[in-house]
């Protein structure tokens, strides 16, 4: 059902002389470590982390292709030994999309933990919109999961760069 509205909607923006931005950011579990209150900061990257650097960035949009600005994006993941941080907000952070729809996060690169791919929480939420929320998961790793969450990566300046953009409904 779900694939049967995104294909419809493609139809009718196609229809109306709108190119499609692709299907919407599918769903993915929250998991159980998902914590509120998560301070703004573009950096969640840890000084000391036996873990390698990362930067993710992208675009926000909604279904006809519009940039969205001003939608946060709250991201949670595991430290380098596979645990989150239940009592503080480390490697917790909340990054807002600007005026041309783009976000970008500095952290360490997570792990893959008890059988676990390597993943991001992110839970996106666009002003007045509804909740989306999702993982992103590491090319060669994902284990099952959702073809369509897995970031584009590539090695730059000492870091990974990841790239994935979202598209809201």
């Amino acid at each position: 059902m779900r694939n049967g509205l995104a294909l419809l909607l493609c139809v009718h923006l196609v229809a109306l002389g709108q190119a499609p931005c692709g299907a919407p950011t599918p769903a993915d579990m929250e998991g159980p470590f998902y914590k509120a209150g998560a301070p703004a900061r573009a950096s969640l990257a840890e000084p000391g982390s036996k873990a390698g650097k990362l930067v993710l960035s992208g675009i926000v949009r909604s279904a006809d292709c519009k940039v969205l600005s001003g939608v946060t994006l709250d991201f949670w993941h595991a430290d380098a030994d596979g645990s989150y941080d239940n009592s503080g907000y480390r490697y917790r952070g909340v990054v807002t999309t600007d005026a041309e729809g783009r976000y970008r996060l500095e952290t360490n690169l997570p792990p893959p933990y008890m059988g676990r791919p390597r993943h991001l929480h992110v839970m996106l939420q666009r002003p007045g919109g509804k909740v989306l929320t999702t993982q992103l998961y590491f090319p060669g790793e994902s284990r099952g999961a959702d073809k369509a969450l897995v970031v584009k990566i590539e090695r730059r300046d000492g870091a990974q760069a990841a790239s994935f953009d979202f598209v809201l409904l």
